[in-house]
């Protein structure tokens, strides 16, 4: 016993003989507490520093009792100092066990008293004097030299410092956040064992009723702190992760955030039981790790597949994805979640019980099953203009829709559609609760809580029935409508991905702190805006750095291939790709892959840019020339070995716009164009800028003698391209397809140096389009080698 206490006492701390102040070490890191339990110090061993800011002070752990935030006073240091017991104003008091591991420090509240008066408990939060790298979403800070972080150990403990009384956030991550004098970092737990009104969906459905959680108090919440070397934190982050039980993905048996897969592309196409071999066969000539489903499902809620895909259900998912693992390649479908279409079994003939209401009223008067206006005791939840899409309530097993609700006494719903989808139209007595439904703009309902769990058994269900390997937690927000803030986020995916019995490949539409433990890709930016170039593009870049600073896959987001995508349009979007390292995801429904005319090209340029970029062939300098979006690249195979990569640059736009002329006075348009490329084929663009008319028969002359005629009109909107060898390619604004036209004959070269540009061209409209030409061509090329298997 005496060695057992020696071993204790030396392992875990060294305290004085006083107890004014105790000592807590794991590897690098060392933890300093006085009486109250505040720090006094977060050192580096290993440097020999204290990172704790001196700006402010900090408590181990700080309670929230209503409106208050209450600090320790006092501290008492149990059994050696792996139990304290924290005493706090108005009898308050928390007792944590700490634990030592070779890399890091637990701390778990293990007794909470009294219950009833805590409403939540905030490690921290802690201030550090770190502010080079600050991990938002993970919880780590780093510097040249070092890390320090703090790691969620369940769902229960969420990053941040309760933002609010929900317990949300839509910031990409509140578990370290800068400040002037260096960081936080933070996580927080709420007692939800007791009745709670929250303002919902942060803060955007006010005064909402949340039942209780029995048994979910504090009480559990657990986190982990560490410190080590910068280039180890990866390391040290798999270490916490085995050794505390957490989410540990891997991918044919390596951990994902360490796997090849870690950020590779994907194909976004409706494949079904008809068409699965042909694009499973696109799948493999673009060399893409997955096929992914972008809506297979005909309601959410129990995964019902749409029939005309999937006319046998979820056996024929399964045939597919059988199909697609002997090919080598992953399935992938795409869900909302815990949304709940209103065709769903959920809903209709008979609602659940559990569907989340943002509150409830009185039935005042009896009514039957005709009845066109309702009495209720209340207006107040009907008055709620947010999430209130679909105008519903739930009232026994019907679900009435109602125009709206009177604006004086007696409150009444008027207008009321009885047994709205499919539900029976019943009577109803006085005193009957009427729940209003919480709803969204997509036409879905939401669980609560407890049905929530049982959604995420059945998706569970249909992953493990069907093989599918890959999917999105997009929607995961919807969680909210629970009441129950990150927490049900967190909740969902863990009762998910506890139930899948094979190795998966997820997403999400948010970024959580306990869920980046689990999580895959985060594939964010979407395609329906615009081209390759326009569609989200900057916050595309923007999420690179928040990537970088949390230990995520760099992703560029989803592209849309239609029917008139371009070469030129797709190795611009695999040069940004290159250039940040990063994946993506290609949209293609199966009919732009057959209507493009260069899909087979297009799936071979995928191809050879992903074995480039995830051989490590270009360079730092390279890749930083690629980042930028007015350049463009090419990439051409010369070997098993190398590749010319062509540099390509963009003249500035030049403006031909309507404008009047006196009588007889030409009305073209004269430019001084300096190409600052060597004599080559002219390679040209032409945007039509404006919301009406058009401009026919284009005319440009170059030095008075070469000139080209193009023989199209060209509406407000669209585009268009003329390659060297002289065919046309027109496409409206969001690169469909619309024309093609071949010149009789090649273009002219054009020569190095300042030439003089005649443009010309017939509009039409009251406000014609403004047209921007701008010509193209090569700068440089050079050799890209493989640098790694």
């Amino acid at each position: 016993m005496l060695k057992l206490s020696c071993i204790v006492l030396s392992g875990i701390l060294m305290a004085s003989t006083a107890r004014s102040q105790i000592t807590y070490k794991a590897d690098e890191l060392q933890l300093e507490l006085d009486k109250s339990a505040r720090l006094t110090a977060i050192k580096n061993l290993r440097l020999q520093k204290n990172y704790l800011s001196s700006d402010t002070t900090t408590s181990l752990l700080t309670l929230v009792s209503g409106a208050r935030r209450l600090t320790p006073v006092q501290a008492q240091y149990l059994t050696g100092g792996a139990k304290m017991l924290l005493r706090y104003p108005e009898g308050l008091s928390v007792e944590i066990a700490v634990r030592k591991k070779n890399t890091h420090l637990v701390f778990e509240i293990t007794r909470a008293e009294p219950a009833a008066k805590i409403d939540a408990a905030i490690w921290g939060p802690y201030p550090t004097t770190i502010s080079a790298i600050v991990g938002e979403v993970i919880g780590v800070v780093r510097e040249k030299e070092l890390s320090i972080g703090l790691q969620v150990l369940n769902t229960k403990t969420l990053g941040g410092a309760l933002p609010n009384n929900e317990g949300s956030t839509f910031t990409r991550g509140l578990a370290a956040e800068p400040r002037p004098w260096g960081s936080l970092i933070q996580a927080y737990s709420i007692n939800r064992d007791k009745p709670r009104f929250v303002d919902a969906w942060n803060g955007q459905v006010k005064n909402m009723p949340v039942a209780p959680l029995k048994g979910e108090t504090i009480v559990g919440s657990k986190i982990a702190l560490f410190s080590c070397k910068e280039p180890e934190t990866l390391d040290r982050i798999e270490q916490i992760e085995l050794a505390e039980g957490l989410p540990h993905p891997t991918i044919k048996g390596v951990w994902f955030k360490k796997s090849p897969y870690f950020n590779q592309s994907y194909l976004i196409s409706s494949f079904s039981e008809n068409n699965m071999d042909s694009l499973i066969g696109y799948t493999r000539k673009a060399g893409l790790m997955s096929l992914y489903h972008p809506g297979p499902f005909d309601s959410w809620g129990h995964f019902i597949l749409d029939k005309k895909d999937f006319p046998t259900g979820w056996p024929g998912m399964k045939a597919c994805v059988d199909k697609a693992r002997n090919a080598g390649i992953m399935t992938g479908v795409h869900m909302l979640s815990n949304f709940i279409n209103t065709n769903d079994p959920y809903i209709t003939p008979v609602p659940d019980k559990r569907l989340s209401v943002t509150g409830t009223t009185t039935v005042e008067k009896d009514i039957d099953a005709a009845a066109k206006e309702i009495i209720v005791a209340s207006p107040d939840i009907f008055r709620q203009t947010n999430f209130d899409f679909l105008h519903s309530v739930k009232i026994g097993d019907e679900i009435i829709r109602y125009k709206k609700v009177s604006d004086s006494f007696p409150y009444t719903l008027l207008d009321c559609q009885r047994g709205a989808f499919g539900t029976r139209p019943s009577a109803h007595a006085k005193g009957s609760t009427a729940g209003k439904l919480f709803d969204h703009p997509y036409n879905v309902f939401y669980p609560d809580i407890h049905m929530q769990r049982e959604m995420a058994g059945k998706f569970a269900d249909f992953l493990n029935q069907t093989g599918v390997q890959h999917f999105d937690f997009d929607g995961h927000e919807g969680g909210l409508a629970s009441g129950q803030g990150d927490y049900a986020l967190e909740l969902f995916a863990r009762d998910v991905l506890d139930k899948v019995k094979h190795e998966i490949i997820c997403g999400t539409s948010n970024s959580k702190t306990f869920f980046w433990h689990s999580g895959s890709l985060y594939n964010w930016g979407e395609p329906w805006y615009g081209g390759f170039r326009e569609s989200m593009q900057q916050y595309r870049i923007d999420n690179q750095a928040l990537f970088a600073r949390n230990y995520m896959p760099h992703m560029l987001g989803w592209y849309l291939m239609t029917e008139g995508t371009s070469m030129e349009e797709m190795e611009w979007m695999l040069a940004r790709a290159a250039g940040y390292a990063a994946g993506f995801a290609l949209v293609a429904n199966p009919n732009a892959l057959r209507g493009n005319p260069d899909t087979d090209a297009l799936m071979n340029a995928i191809q050879e840019w992903e074995t480039a970029r995830h051989s490590n062939s270009f360079s730092d300098e390279q890749r930083e020339r690629m980042k930028n979006p007015k350049k463009e690249f090419h990439l051409q195979r010369l070997n098993e070995q190398q590749w010319q990569l062509t540099e390509y640059q963009t003249s500035p736009a030049l403006i031909r716009e309507f404008y009047i002329r006196q009588p007889g006075e030409p009305t073209a348009t004269s430019f001084d164009y300096q190409q600052t490329w060597n004599d080559q084929p002219l390679q040209l663009r032409i945007y039509a800028n404006g919301k009406e008319g058009s401009a026919k028969d284009i005319r440009l002359v170059f030095d008075n003698y070469n000139e080209v005629t193009l023989p199209v009109e060209l509406k407000a909107g669209e585009s268009l391209v003329c390659n060297p060898n002289g065919e046309i390619r027109i496409t409206n604004a969001r690169g469909r397809l619309l024309q093609t036209v071949r010149l009789p004959a090649a273009l002219p070269a054009i020569s190095r140096g300042v030439h003089k540009v005649v443009a010309d061209c017939s509009f039409s409209g009251e406000e014609p389009p403004k047209l921007e030409i701008q010509f193209r061509g090569s700068v440089q090329s050079e050799t890209v080698q493989v640098k790694k298997p």
